[in-house]
């Protein structure tokens, strides 16, 4: 097989391997929605790293050994644990009271935070056009969290942007990882981490396992152990602004969930915030392909 068609099969790949990432998220994130009214948020959390933590460490053992789970840099392997129980108690938190549509909307600002911060941690550039996409999008953001009879930024909506605030940081801390460390180590870890942390922080108010919801923490684990293996092949085979855009089919999935089991759809003015999110995102990932051209040509 040429290089050229090898090149496009892996590109046509990591386009189905991105959208069956997302499905799995999604249906990840919907069971989490489930259990969050029945559970405290930390344990919820604990739960979510636990049930990923026995494929995903099986995997990792078995393609690539001990070492690489051992030789790591622990101090942004802790970081990312912080942040990682953060930004899943925050998630679950929002989800107990909002819609996984208008969740997924207001998340969608971690790309643009990403961007943001890439210019203090990482030293890259962003021009005056990408920073005015940057503040367009955070303007989709505020439409989103518009005033309403319980007042502008509800604590929910609020832990959303907590929640993308503590993923944008730790993505971040993955691009300064990927330079020495495996994405083995990376999942691994950041998963017993999540499991550990908010598991001790869970323990106060434990609630007995329901036998009932064992089959959905098994869908959980499956369902986020399978997602993100997929998202991982898919940023290795295909271009970041061939994939990253596919991310916005949450928003698809959200609304489909949110309608077969809450009965439940997004208003027009969540519609108009959630697309002004998604094209200032997509502009960014545009420019990101052009300066990469010109870089590279």
């Amino acid at each position: 097989m040429d290089p050229h068609t090898l090149k496009e099969r892996h590109r046509f790949h990591a386009i189905g391997l991105m959208l069956a990432a997302v499905m799995c998220f999604a249906l990840m994130d919907s069971v989490l929605k489930i259990l969050s009214t029945h559970y405290p948020p930390f344990q919820v959390a604990t739960l979510r790293g636990a049930s990923s933590l026995p494929i995903v460490l099986a995997w990792a053992l078995a393609t690539g050994g001990v070492r690489p789970l051992v030789q790591v840099r622990w101090g942004l392997h802790l970081l990312r644990g912080v942040l990682g129980v953060l930004m899943m108690v925050s998630f679950i938190y929002a989800l107990r009271t909002l819609p996984l549509s208008t969740t997924y909307s207001i998340f969608f600002v971690a790309p643009l935070l990403i961007t943001a911060m890439s210019v203090p941690f990482l030293g890259e550039k962003v021009g005056p056009r990408r920073w005015i996409a940057i503040g367009i999008g955070l303007l989709g953001v505020l439409v989103v969290l518009r005033p309403t009879g319980e007042g502008m930024l509800t604590l929910a909506g609020l832990a959303v942007l907590v929640s993308a605030l503590a993923y944008a940081i730790s993505a971040i801390t993955v691009r300064l990882l990927a330079k020495t460390d495996s994405v083995q180590a990376m999942m691994v870890w950041l998963l017993l981490l999540m499991a550990v942390g908010s598991g001790i922080l869970a323990y106060p108010e434990w609630k007995p396992i329901d036998l009932a919801h064992l089959p959905l923490i098994a869908g959980l684990g499956v369902a986020g152990a399978l997602g993100q293996y997929a998202i991982t092949l898919a940023f290795k085979w295909g271009e970041a602004s061939l994939i990253a855009p596919l991310e916005y089919t949450a928003l698809v999935w959200g609304v489909c969930l949110d309608l077969a089991i809450w009965g439940v759809l997004p208003d027009k003015v969540t519609w108009i915030g959630a697309a002004i999110i998604v094209a200032s995102g997509l502009y960014l990932l545009r420019r990101e392909k052009v300066h990469a051209e010109a870089e590279h040509p």
